[in-house]
């Protein structure tokens, strides 16, 4: 009868075991959670996604354009994790954290996913190759100071109105839009500008959302930016007139027969997405808001497969 107390202590708790299983299970899927969006792996997943909408509108045959380019995202944006790591200390503290914690494997991650990502361009040649080439030399024009080593003080790409997220939307929409062009060797054509125009403009918006979250950071650096200069509410007006310029851009080019009719809704879906997110700037969570941005590719790619999978 002694033992009884210790022998009934032993036996098996069928939901403390529950309990512990689920505890591991939220905990490990915190972390990956947090690696998949601090060390920007879910925006190379995003720009995969958007590369495969790129040649569903042009209809360029499969190529390796999709991964050269989700590699390149990886590299650019986990460096400049690293690289604005001090400055997100104010804006995006548990990011800047994790860059600060991770730098090493970060860094040594994204030199590995530039290099596979050049040497799987250079089978597409040479054009091919040097598109990939691009978003790593704007990155360093754009984020450096390069006359700094010169004793002169000349400002960042990253520092100047307008042309911050300028010159981020031409470097993307180059990458997305001639990267698989030039891998699959088809003609250029007048549907691949409108393409081009579309993925300008929709970067801009996405280079910009974030902004709102930076604002005290960019202000303490010198970096301006719509939000910083103007104001919540006038970035929020000029984003939906850029919104608007996609809209008449892409009505225009189903008008003229560059795009089918089913792709343009399929993009109109995603502009009317942008608009929801653009409306709710200033009064959600800003960090929320720019995952949800870069989401309307997915909300874009759904359209576009929805009537495929129904049919």
């Amino acid at each position: 009868m002694s033992h009884e107390p210790e022998q009934a202590s032993s036996e098996y708790d069928p939901d403390r075991g529950r309990s512990v299983v689920v505890d591991r299970l939220t905990r490990y899927g915190e972390l990956a959670g947090n690696a998949l969006l601090y060390s920007s792996a879910y925006l190379a997943v995003i720009a995969t996604v958007e590369v495969a909408v790129v040649m569903l509108l042009l209809s360029v045959p499969p190529n390796p354009a999709p991964l050269v380019v989700g590699l390149v995202t990886f590299a650019v944006y986990a460096n400049d994790r690293v690289a604005d790591a001090e400055a997100d200390a104010v804006s995006d503290p548990e990011r800047a954290a994790f860059a600060r914690r991770h730098r090493d494997v970060l860094f040594v991650a994204a030199a590995v996913a530039y290099g596979l990502a050049v040497a799987v361009s250079a089978l597409g040649g040479p054009v091919a190759f040097a598109v990939t080439l691009l978003p790593g030399a704007l990155w360093v024009a754009y984020a450096t100071d390069l006359a700094a080593g010169m004793g002169t003080r000349v400002r960042r790409l990253k520092e100047v109105l307008v042309v911050n997220s300028a010159v981020v939307a031409v470097a993307w929409a180059t990458t997305l839009t001639v990267l698989p062009v030039a891998f699959a060797d088809v003609a250029v054509t007048p549907a691949t500008g409108v393409v081009f125009g579309y993925f300008l403009l929709r970067s801009f918006v996405d280079t910009e959302i974030p902004n709102v979250d930076d604002v005290a950071a960019d202000r303490a650096v010198g970096v301006d930016t719509l939000p910083t200069v103007f104001g919540v509410p006038a970035t929020r007006r000029a984003l939906y007139g850029v919104d608007l310029s996609t809209a008449v851009l892409v009505a225009w080019a189903a008008s003229v027969g560059h795009l089918s009719v089913g792709v343009a809704a399929a993009l109109g879906v995603g502009l009317c997405y942008s608009v929801g997110v653009t409306t709710l700037l200033g009064r959600v969570d800003a960090d929320a808001l720019s995952v949800a941005s870069e989401c309307e590719y997915l909300v874009v790619a759904a359209a576009l497969v929805a009537p495929l999978w129904l049919g």
